[in-house]
């Protein structure tokens, strides 16, 4: 057998490799406990489900948007391997629906007669821009909170994907006894505190859905769930994939540790 030092480093480094496959990352509490859900991508072997992902961008741009930026993500990243699988025509397409800033035109001037500024159709190169020129205004839309940027969300809420469906699921319970909901606040109890100023973001069919699929409140949530999941970890599928091919090398170094060991030590006994 593996001398016992060798042997635990090997089942330590197999231990952390299986890990770093499934194990969330997450930093916030919330508030009631929330249900696990089967995901596509849970698990050592998951994947994204390209339709799901497609579903979703649909629903953060229709929806989402209209509060919450993106701006970790390109629009090329969509049409990268492991994600929504968008084609580079189709990706092109999609930036050219947005508006972003334009660069100085050649006087210099950043704003046209009227003091707009100037824009131009965003490229697959450019970053989902955000509706809101800075944080004040922002505040300001939105009853003086800063609705936070979604590219980390998963990562950044404990329950991560779990949570995010949760909570977007969660309004229209009963407000406890005891709890005071003052004008622009709105009773969520997975949400910290049960009180945010997000009204309800989603509703039977607010979108429509090329493929033909029910544009139900939870089937909307799942599938803008899925795509923030992947906002935030774009290279799972690589990862895993990496972590799989570490594990299956493990495998084969300890057997031939162990030939090794037999050769080496043969008759020393």
């Amino acid at each position: 057998m593996l001398k016992l030092p060798m042997r635990n480093a090997l089942l330590a480094f197999g231990i952390a490799a299986l890990g770093a496959l499934s194990a969330p990352a997450s930093a916030a509490e919330h508030g009631a406990a929330v249900e696990s859900r089967d995901w596509s991508f849970n698990g050592p072997f998951g994947t994204y489900d390209r339709a799901e992902l497609q579903r979703g961008y649909q629903v953060y741009k229709e929806v989402c948007s209209a509060c919450h930026s993106l701006n970790r993500i390109a629009f090329r990243n969509l049409s990268d391997a492991g994600g929504p699988g968008f084609t580079e025509l189709e990706v092109r397409a999609l930036a050219a629906s947005y508006q972003i800033p334009a660069e100085p035109n050649e006087r210099g001037e950043t704003t046209d007669a009227e003091g707009r500024p100037l824009m131009r159709e965003a490229l697959p190169s450019d970053y989902f821009p955000s509706r809101f020129p800075n944080d004040n205004a922002a505040r300001a839309s939105n009853n003086g909170a800063l609705p936070p940027d979604l590219s980390l969300i998963t990562k950044a809420r404990d329950g991560g994907s779990d949570y995010i469906y949760a909570l977007l699921t969660g309004y229209g319970h009963e407000v406890p006894a005891g709890v005071t909901v003052n004008p622009g606040q709105y009773y969520n109890p997975y949400f910290l505190g049960g009180l945010l100023a997000m009204p309800q973001p989603l509703f039977a069919n607010q979108v429509t859905y090329a493929d033909g699929t029910e544009a139900s409140i939870e089937q909307m949530a799942h599938d803008v769930t899925a795509f923030l999941t992947w906002t935030a970890e774009p290279k799972m599928e690589e990862r895993k994939s990496l972590g799989f091919a570490v594990i299956l090398f493990l495998i084969a170094f300890s057997g031939l540790c162990f030939l090794s060991y037999r050769k080496l030590w043969h008759g020393e006994h």
